[in-house]
């Protein structure tokens, strides 16, 4: 049996009750606190290990390796987290094969990462990448068990669950990275960082959520392996362009550029999910509930736009403003060169959030063949666009960035709005509310910046407090436009409120 015994038996599939207690938003609640948390623990990581440890070109080093390594690791999951998740019903025989499918392939991600170390390090002329892709293999061993756990979570909508998975695992990798850095062991402190991170992820998730492919069955795969197969072919595309980047800053430019670069998208990165990571991870699973339920996706995306962009922006636009002190303060002046380049990253991720969801709302419509030939389109743009600005610079790259997002929200926008049978025009209304909040937000820190001649100085506490100044602005804003943000924010105070009187009483 792949599940426990106590769990709901054969055709009683968890998501189809769907209980009230597991709301969207109370689910959402937990999934941004999963977020928060593991942000933090990154962050703190990020920092300690980039001012006392590891220089530029050691980050570098391990960016290229990992970036190497996910080009072939975007087959670990093969599909099966959106297949399950979009299933009408679920039962134990099919968690078996599923379960089954994900380690099998997993393993051969992480034999396919090893075989390929060799032929990666002499193509960089860097023979310390060899030990740290040989690790990162090792990894994949342990990701196997931990990928059917965290999809049966994720349809069940156990948020809870997940983000003692999520943190454990977190809290677990920054530890061992740090201490293996302060003992000296460089870029390899990283690497073993994701064996014990993955370890951790697989012995919670398992433990939360059985899901053991013992014994193995291999019976009736003709529609996983169909859907898992699509799905992978489109991922395999997207990984090109989108996990191509530290590839190709690393091989035009040096070491050092390519530890700037990806400590520059990684901040970028984070940020934008410390804001707007918990929501995305609800949402496929309450729109693949919808779709199940044969209703609209119209106004349930258009909010997911709306929240999204009137939430993401400030921060990314603060971040720009904000990114030489932020720099100075967190990483030391020998990281300083990532500010002018974190700038740009946040402009374009900037314009990466005004459409999300691209991948996932033609995969619940069917519309995988037209979705391929979108994202391989996509992906020439984007890797065109990179080779020529790295070939330039490290900031000429980062220019390609925004020049590629301009270019994706065209590629997509009009496909993703014919599918849910929405105006482009109402898009661009929420997009009007999102950027007059964003300006609201930015106002403190934007006159701070403009008069005061140090401000490069001022340290993360000034910093913060000019950041924190435009909260009150970016809430008015919302009010007064009557954002479907401000209904969110009042509708999660209102059930915390509720709570907290419940408990005092």
């Amino acid at each position: 049996m792949a599940e426990a015994t106590s769990h709901p038996p054969d055709g009683d599939d968890p998501a189809a009750r769907e209980p009230a207690t597991r709301s969207v938003r109370s689910a959402a609640v937990w999934a941004m606190g999963s977020q928060y948390t593991g942000f933090v623990i990154q962050f703190i990581t990020s920092v300690i290990i980039s001012r006392f440890f590891l220089a530029p070109d050691e980050v570098g080093l391990f960016s290229i390796a990992l970036a190497a390594a996910m080009m072939v690791a975007v087959l670990q999951d093969f599909g099966l987290t959106r297949y399950i998740t979009g299933l009408a019903r679920l039962d134990h025989e099919e968690t078996a094969r599923c379960s089954s499918v994900a380690v099998v392939f997993s393993w051969t991600v992480g034999l396919a990462i090893a075989a390929a170390s060799p032929a990666v390090a002499s193509f960089y002329g860097h023979a310390d990448l060899l030990p740290i892709l040989l690790i990162i293999a090792l990894s994949y061993g342990f990701s196997a068990f931990s990928i059917m756990p965290v999809a049966l979570l994720s349809r069940e909508m156990a948020f809870g669950r997940l983000f003692v998975v999520n943190v454990s695992s977190a809290f677990v990798q920054g530890g061992v990275a740090i201490g293996m850095a302060m003992a000296g062991f460089s870029a390899l402190s990283l690497a073993w960082a994701m064996v014990a991170s993955a370890a951790i992820r697989a012995i919670a998730g398992q433990a939360l959520r059985p899901a053991l492919p013992f014994p193995p069955r291999f019976d009736g795969l003709a529609e996983v392996l169909r859907f898992g197969s699509q799905s992978s072919y489109l991922f395999i595309i997207g990984a090109v362009g989108s996990r191509s980047a530290d590839l190709i800053v690393g091989k035009f430019l040096s070491l050092a550029a390519t530890g700037i670069y990806t400590r520059s998208t990684g901040l970028a990165s984070q940020l934008r999910t410390l804001v707007s990571g918990g929501i995305g991870s609800v949402v496929y699973p309450s729109f693949a509930r919808i779709q199940r339920r044969g209703g609209s996706l119209a106004e349930p995306y258009l909010k997911v736009v709306a929240c999204f962009t009137a939430s993401t922006w400030p921060v990314m636009a603060g971040l720009a403003i904000g990114a030489e002190p932020l720099v100075e303060s967190l990483f030391g002046p020998r990281w300083i060169a990532v500010a002018p380049i974190l700038q740009l990253i946040a402009i374009s991720e900037m314009l990466f959030e005004a459409l999300p969801m691209q991948m996932e709302i033609p995969i619940l419509h069917g519309e995988m063949k037209k979705l391929t030939r979108r994202n391989i389109l996509d992906t020439i743009v984007s890797v065109t666009l990179l080779i020529a600005g790295a070939m330039v610079s490290v900031e000429m790259a980062a220019v390609s960035r925004i020049a590629y997002a301009a270019i994706w929200i065209f590629i997509y926008v009009f496909f993703i709005c014919g599918l849910i049978d929405l105006s482009p025009l109402r898009l661009v209304r929420i997009y009007a509310k999102g950027l007059v909040a964003t300006v609201a937000a930015i106002v403190p820190l934007s006159i701070a910046a403009l008069v005061m001649p140090d401000f490069r100085y001022c340290g993360i506490a000034t910093l913060g407090s000019f950041a924190l100044m435009g909260a009150p602005l970016w809430l008015a804003a919302l009010w007064l436009l009557r954002h479907p943000l401000w209904d969110e924010i009042v509708s999660i105070g209102s059930g915390f409120a509720l709570r907290l009187r419940a408990r005092q009483a």
